[in-house]
């Protein structure tokens, strides 16, 4: 059935996403974009939420997409899905940014094309040492898509975003930590275990606080030096008093392990 082309799962405040067209290195297939956008949508007032996690089933993250079906809508001289494909495609990436909770992408294999660009707009990316990165639009003679004009210039600068949209070079996991492209860098054996480890430490923070750190984050990376100011004036007396900022003072002074999130 088309709903197990995504899975989800909530444990210990962890919602894990995962993309499962193993046979197709997750390729989207057709109505697996907008699968993938319910599911995210249906974290955005979850407070059970605390954290998600983004990955693929079996040896790669996706693949973007899928190309036996872009070829025989070719062989129909069909271009009519393409702009709802896009679309939708923006809408997720988009979703993933506006939501609260910290968006993580456990890369344990490639990420190309839509896939790479996927990855791209999560706040942070954590790679098996497997991952592999390629931004393979030009080799079928396409443009990025997924807003990764954006993301991928934002992280590695406009020379290098051309170089590697331009060529479609592949990028490894190491090469991919040094651009920035990766917070951290696991063996595979253990990759699993550190990504869980990962989001649990995000699980376990302040709810609210991390919410206000992610808007104020994009908010200074596109924003001037006032309205970073102005932001930080916004939010940070209600955080001050709020149930969290309370607990972490408390436990601080009494030299005990905070527990946020209780209401």
């Amino acid at each position: 059935m088309t709903e197990t082309m995504i899975l989800s799962a909530i444990a210990d405040g962890v919602a894990t996403v995962t993309l499962n067209r193993p046979e197709a290195m997750n390729a989207f297939g057709e109505g697996m974009r907008e699968l993938l956008l319910e599911t995210l949508q249906g974290f955005a007032t979850d407070r059970s939420v605390r954290c998600v996690v983004l990955t693929g089933a079996g040896r790669a993250f996706s693949a973007g997409g899928d190309i036996a079906n872009m070829a025989a809508l070719q062989d129909g001289n069909d271009a009519s899905p393409i702009a709802h494909r896009i679309a939708v495609a923006g809408e997720v990436t988009g979703l993933i940014r506006a939501l609260p909770q910290p968006v993580i992408a456990a890369i344990n294999g490639a990420a190309a094309g839509g896939g790479m660009n996927l990855a791209l707009a999560c706040d942070m990316r954590l790679g098996s040492d497997k991952a592999l990165f390629a931004q393979s639009f030009v080799k079928i003679g396409l443009v990025p898509d997924w807003g990764g004009f954006g993301f991928l210039t934002r992280i590695v600068g406009t020379a290098k975003a051309m170089e590697l949209m331009m060529t479609g070079a592949r990028v490894g996991a190491e090469e991919a930590l040094r651009l920035g492209l990766l917070n951290h860098v696991y063996p595979l054996a253990a990759f699993a275990d550190e990504v869980a480890a990962f989001a649990k430490l995000l699980a376990d923070s302040p709810p609210e606080a991390l919410a206000a750190i992610k808007r104020g984050v994009y908010l200074g990376a596109d924003g001037s030096p006032a309205d970073v100011v102005d932001y930080e004036v916004e939010v940070q007396a209600p955080l001050f008093l709020s149930a969290d900022s309370r607990e972490g003072m408390r436990a601080f002074l009494e030299k005990r392990p905070p527990v946020f999130g209780k209401r």
